[in-house]
């Protein structure tokens, strides 16, 4: 659906036209599954175009087109004769297409250590049309990913893009793999990770760190050029199929990441456990039940206290103070109920991590952002170095953001840089409250209400403009209205009683 420029979904024609031409290959499959193949046909054929591209420049320049140091040098993957789309093509209607394809993948990961073990391998599967397939290869055939119009970074965005859809299809599952776009955008625009090591403990498909690269790429005037950038990539995942779709987001952007030896569960084996973070972005599960066996009990993260076993949020929270560097940051999504609770020791954790001064801002968020649940969410930034000492910034922003679909809110552009300029404002000490959105509070107010961190307890409800009619003329005005109403309304009982004793009911 496209809708109006404001909007992170602007400009998806492209997008939605893969998406709906790959739609047909999915047949009777469950959307868990063809996400993976649609995904990976979209990889190969975009570091096809790639290698493509990079080889009629060797062969322009007389260069040795088989050299792989040529393709290295230029953040290009070496794709092997037996891989090349053009062999792909060939097959595309042949019975043979799905083996083709994974013989096209095996030889690629071979080939490239950075892919090795991550790319989908099953597309001879039974289960998978052959028929179909081909028909998505002959779309993918016709398609120059590289380079379209003025898009260098297309597959990029139909990758998002398609994660999205997949996310929408899939419902509540999709939380392991998505969050979406104007989200992350305003985690990122807040935080300004341009450089230092960036790190999230459930990185699902990689979002946090593709909004990161794309905070850097557009606030360094250079959009291609990854080489003398300065964030190192952090994170793992428990789901091991979610971890290879991160991997193959951020391969396609040029950009490596240290998501450790396989997938695991960061509570009971953190893949970086000296790890001391600049910037740390995460959208964990929202209240994760029966995270923790006992055998967590005198972890040295609980600095602020053992989280209850049946709710992680806390345990989250804490997991990523203890990984921050000494001026990190943080800026993570929790469950509305972080804010306020006071069961299994979580009111006195909020207290400590307050009464340490690392609360920088709280960002109550609009409903309706998620495909994964109706649960009210808040955004959470936590500083350990605050330029405003003994102050945090609450905003209310339940009013922000488009209706793009019937079930389905975003926050705009506009919404995220008033956001964001909001904090810059904060954080230089310019900003002037706003009832009803924005307020800057010190520690001394946020005892006085229990250490309870619901921004509308503190920005109060915004001024209504005066219409400019005198009290005394609305009350008479109102009082006739309403009068005339309640007559209407007895007419209507007294017909309603009359049709009821017309068929035998007496009221």
């Amino acid at each position: 659906m496209a809708v109006e420029s404001k909007n992170n979904t602007a400009s998806i024609g492209f997008e939605l036209q893969i998406w709906e031409a790959a739609d047909i290959l999915r047949g009777n499959m469950d959307a868990a599954e063809y996400k993976h193949v649609v995904l990976g046909l979209i990889f190969l054929k975009y570091i096809s175009d790639k290698f493509e591209e990079r080889y009629r420049e060797l062969e322009t320049e007389d260069d040795d087109v088989e050299d792989k140091d040529a393709y290295a040098e230029q953040n290009v993957f070496f794709v092997p004769s037996s891989a090349r789309w053009g062999k792909i093509a060939e097959a595309a209607h042949k019975e043979e297409i799905g083996t083709v394809i994974d013989n096209a993948m095996r030889a690629i990961e071979k080939e490239n250590k950075r892919l090795k073990d991550i790319l989908p391998k099953n597309y001879a599967r039974n289960e998978l049309d052959k028929r179909r397939l081909g028909n998505v290869v002959d779309l993918f055939t016709n398609i120059q990913m590289i380079d379209h119009g003025e898009e260098k970074d297309i597959l990029g965005r139909t990758y998002e893009y398609c994660l999205s859809k997949f996310a929408e299809r899939e419902g509540k599952r999709a939380g392991e793999f998505y969050t979406p776009s104007c989200v992350v955008r305003t985690l990122v625009e807040v935080l300004q990770p341009f450089k230092g090591r960036v790190y999230d403990p459930c990185c699902g498909s990689g979002g946090m760190f593709v909004q990161s690269a794309e905070f850097v790429k557009n606030h360094s005037g250079n959009r291609r050029d990854f080489s003398g950038w300065n964030l190192s990539i952090y994170g793992q995942d428990s789901n091991p199929t979610t971890r290879k779709m991160a991997l193959m987001n951020l391969a396609i952007r040029g950009v490596e990441a240290d998501l450790g030896a396989s997938d695991a569960d960061t509570f009971h084996n953190d893949l970086h456990p000296t790890l001391k973070a600049d910037f740390i972005l995460a959208n964990p599960p929202f209240n994760l039940s029966d995270w923790n066996d006992g055998s967590l009990n005198d972890d040295l993260r609980w600095k602020y206290g053992l989280p209850p076993s049946g709710n992680a949020n806390f345990a989250w929270l804490q997991h990523m103070i203890h990984h921050l560097s000494p001026s990190g940051k943080i800026g993570m999504v929790l469950a509305n109920g972080s804010l306020s609770s006071q069961s299994g020791g979580e009111g006195e954790i909020r207290r400590k991590i307050v009464e340490d001064d690392l609360v920088e801002g709280i960002i109550a968020m609009p409903t309706q952002l998620f495909f994964t649940t109706q649960i009210p969410v808040s955004l959470w930034f936590i500083n350990r170095n605050k330029k405003q000492k003994g102050k945090t910034l609450f905003v209310d922003a339940r009013k922000m953001g488009t209706m793009v679909t019937r079930r389905l809110r975003e926050m705009t552009t506009e919404d995220i840089a008033k956001v964001a300029k909001t904090f810059e404002a904060f954080n230089n000490g310019k900003l002037e409250d706003v009832k009803g959105f924005c307020a800057a509070v010190t520690t001394e107010v946020i005892a006085r209400q229990d250490y309870i961190l619901t921004p509308g307890r503190y920005v109060g409800i915004e001024e209504q403009e005066d219409d400019g009619e005198p009290f005394e003329e609305k009350m008479t005005r109102l009082t006739h209205e309403l009068s005339a109403m309640f007559k209407q309304s007895h007419a209507l009982e007294k017909e309603i009683k009359k049709q009821l004793g017309k068929i035998g009911y007496e009221i």
